[in-house]
């Protein structure tokens, strides 16, 4: 059961990375709540086809369960998609990555702490500064020209960021990061209790309610029907949406969350490959050093030995 676990769990990840480059195409004929909107409807509409028969054994407390989680999926995907037409897959995969090592600071938090885990050791904060310091290069550009003085001084003043230049939709991307990260902790708390089935079909059916509320407070809505939007609708709903959450509701019930959390490492690794194919999109050199940084932020905060919590099927 755990292969199949970490098998469908690395065909997520890697279809969730796939389908940055295929979102930002789609985002010329939609804007993004919009988008957002048609394909968590669409997605629950599937869901409720699929899993008609769980319907019956919802229970009261799971609805209220399913709204949390539903909401802080709305919040993740809002953010993201609004900042993926801001700024380029590659740089909005890194960030959404940030949501690994925001998972054990935001434990620091007795009541966001799963059950049964520990607060966060040292190697959470070192591989928060690390990944802290390559989100700076990422995505602030150098506060000096290559052409500035060529003194000692001048090559150090070039190292440092123009936080006045920092793209848009990457500081709208940090938020989508924490909103992910909510939802990851939201889901270690309510998996082990409900089935994958009802809890795929309430997440994803708050997380459209939540996105229709929110859209008027976002943008004016506009949708172009072309045949770039609904390839990437059909795509994102079958795939990245309804089967994605409903592998990770059931996996995240088996595996322990540090091991899902290293899965999701490889989603930006994925969106990076796909941009550089597809858009032909190279990073240069300070930001390539920055998303390294945020990789190893990430492969710190998670690799080096945490104390054991026990999942599910092993407690």
């Amino acid at each position: 059961m755990k292969l199949r676990a970490y098998l469908l769990m690395l065909f997520v990840v890697a279809v969730w990375g796939s389908t940055f480059v295929l979102v930002k195409g789609a985002l010329t004929d939609a804007t993004p709540a919009a988008f957002n909107l048609v394909r968590m409807t669409l997605a629950f509409a599937v869901l409720g086809v699929a899993y008609h028969r769980y319907w019956r054994a919802i229970q009261g407390w799971q609805v209220g369960a399913g709204a949390l989680v539903g909401a802080c999926l709305a919040m993740g995907y809002q953010f993201q998609t609004t900042g993926l037409a801001r700024t380029t897959p590659s740089k909005s995969a890194f960030i959404t990555g940030l949501m690994v090592v925001m998972v054990p600071l935001l434990s620091i938090i007795p009541g966001l702490r799963p059950p049964g885990a520990k607060p966060p050791r040292w190697t959470v904060f070192l591989g928060a500064a690390l990944a802290f310091i390559g989100i700076v290069l990422l995505t602030a550009p150098a506060a000096l020209a290559a052409s500035g003085s060529n003194s000692l001084l001048g090559k150090a003043a070039r190292l440092l960021p123009d936080m006045a230049s920092i793209n848009l939709g990457d500081v709208l991307t940090l938020g989508c990061a924490l909103g992910f990260a909510f939802h990851c902790i939201a889901l270690s708390h309510v998996s082990p209790r409900i089935a994958f089935q009802p809890l795929a079909l309430l997440q994803v059916g708050f997380c459209a309610v939540f996105m229709a509320v929110s859209m008027p407070l976002i943008e004016h809505p506009q949708i172009t029907w072309t045949p770039r939007l609904v390839v990437a609708l059909g795509i994102t709903v079958v795939f990245s949406s309804a089967a994605a959450f409903s592998i990770q509701s059931w996996a995240q019930s088996v595996l322990p969350p540090t091991h899902i959390a290293l899965l999701l490492t490889l989603e930006p690794v994925f969106a990076w490959i796909t941009s550089f194919l597809v858009m032909g999109e190279r990073l240069g050199l300070r930001p390539a050093c920055g998303a390294l940084m945020i990789l190893a932020g990430i492969a710190l905060t998670e690799l080096m030995p945490q104390p054991h919590v026990a999942a599910a099927h092993e407690a």
